[in-house]
């Protein structure tokens, strides 16, 4: 899955160039630099390949999603409908710059349902926010739609789906602002990093400045710049940047070995009439990060994780429904509202309700479903392995349960 795993001498290479100047700063020191500005050449490579106008790199994927929020102007009062699916960040962010998280069901996309995100609409709503999970996309004509018919901005949270498509565009590139994750285990890491994307200019300058303090970069120097606006420091550093450049070159390759091993694995799963895979809505590429695939109840889930945990196999394999980091079930920290610092008041109303609504439709989908990582580095033989003994453990199960395989 994640682009370190063929980590090599492209990464050094870029890393060394700004080790021999010694500026680690993605600002300033133009002189002892000597022309060397990995983030900007990371910019534009960013743009080149994924086609949006601007990008700014932060020093996350959930710096970029707060980035994005102030940008757009999201804040205190504001409503952001998100998935009950997602990784902590996502609603971190939101709260970030004060504003509401209202969370609602998943459908078996793994991603926002439109129906779920029409119910949810208030005077409040400000944001949908997709959280393109897993390596593929939320159906975004139909929330492209609602956004259309009530004004609302549009924010792809991609950073866990680097590289797919939805109908020729690729994700991240389709909203009003889209972001990406370069953390360590991203198709594309930096080791820590993120990026802010738009095809809006006024976003941009907006994001660019946000990220360093409030700085507008038109001075001659930095002691020279002007702040038109308050920001923060959510910059990436020049070493940070410099393993992603060698990276996002790699990004075709990356994609189509995930794409190879992902179909040669998936094959043998489809052998078990009883397995079914989430839906890619229509025009939508994958990147083949995860093969995420359901079995038909949740008992029989949570029976292929226990047997897969009893025969050492699990590694690999990521039961959501039971993970403390990607699905409501688990935040309780969220609900009971354990920040270190005080929150707002819409904010404590909202997060309280948290602790009584119903994802009875989201527990129904998660709970029969898992997500299987696709490695980089796999041969022929350790995928057929590998498939083989997943296939012997879900036959297994259905057997115990009587269930015909």
């Amino acid at each position: 899955m994640p682009g370190f795993e063929l980590w090599g001498e492209e990464e050094k290479k870029e890393v060394n160039d700004v080790l021999e100047t010694g500026i680690l700063m993605r600002y300033g020191f133009d002189g002892p630099r000597k022309s060397i500005w990995k983030s900007i050449e990371l910019e534009n490579e960013i743009n080149k390949t994924f086609g949006s106008k601007y990008a700014q790199l932060t020093s996350s994927g959930t710096a970029a999603l707060t980035t994005a929020m102030a940008a757009l102007n999201i804040g205190v009062g504001d409503e952001v409908i998100m998935p009950s699916f997602t990784f902590v960040a996502s609603f971190e962010a939101v709260l970030s710059v004060g504003a509401i998280p209202v969370l609602v069901d998943v459908d078996e996309t793994l991603t926002l349902d439109p129906e779920a995100v029409r119910n949810a609409l208030t005077p409040k709503t400000k944001c949908i926010m997709p959280v393109h999970m897993c390596g593929s996309m939320a159906d975004l004509d139909a929330l492209k739609t609602i956004c259309d018919e009530h004004d609302l901005i549009l924010l792809e949270d991609a950073c866990q789906s680097i590289g797919a498509k939805y109908k020729g565009k690729y994700l991240g590139t389709i909203g009003h602002a889209g972001t990406f994750s370069f953390d360590f285990v991203k198709t594309i890491t930096c080791a820590e990093g993120g990026v802010v994307m738009t095809n809006s200019e006024d976003v941009y300058l907006k994001a660019d400045g946000y990220t360093d303090h409030g700085h507008d970069h038109k001075g001659v120097d930095r002691g020279a710049d002007l702040h038109p606006f308050l920001g923060y420091n959510f910059r990436i550093s020049e070493l940070h940047a410099a393993v992603g450049l060698a990276q996002i070159r790699k990004l075709d390759t990356f994609l189509s070995i995930q794409q190879k091993n992902h179909t040669t694995l998936k094959d043998i799963l489809a052998q078990i009439p009883e397995v079914s895979f989430r839906i890619i809505p229509e025009g939508g590429v994958d990147s083949c990060t995860f093969i995420s695939w359901f079995l038909p109840t949740e008992e029989l889930m949570k029976a292929f994780v226990a047997e897969m945990k009893a025969q050492g196999i699990l590694a690999g394999n990521f039961y959501w429904y039971a993970n403390n980091w990607h699905y409501i079930k688990q935040w309780q920290h969220l609900k009971e509202m354990k920040a270190l610092n005080n929150l707002n008041e819409e904010q404590k109303v909202a997060l309280a309700q948290l602790q009584d609504q119903d994802f009875s439709a989201s527990d129904a989908i998660m709970g029969r479903c898992i997500s299987t990582a696709i490695s980089l580095l796999w041969t022929e033989e350790q995928i057929k392995e590998k498939g083989e003994k997943m296939v012997g453990v879900i036959r297994k199960v259905l057997s115990e349960a009587n269930v015909i395989a």
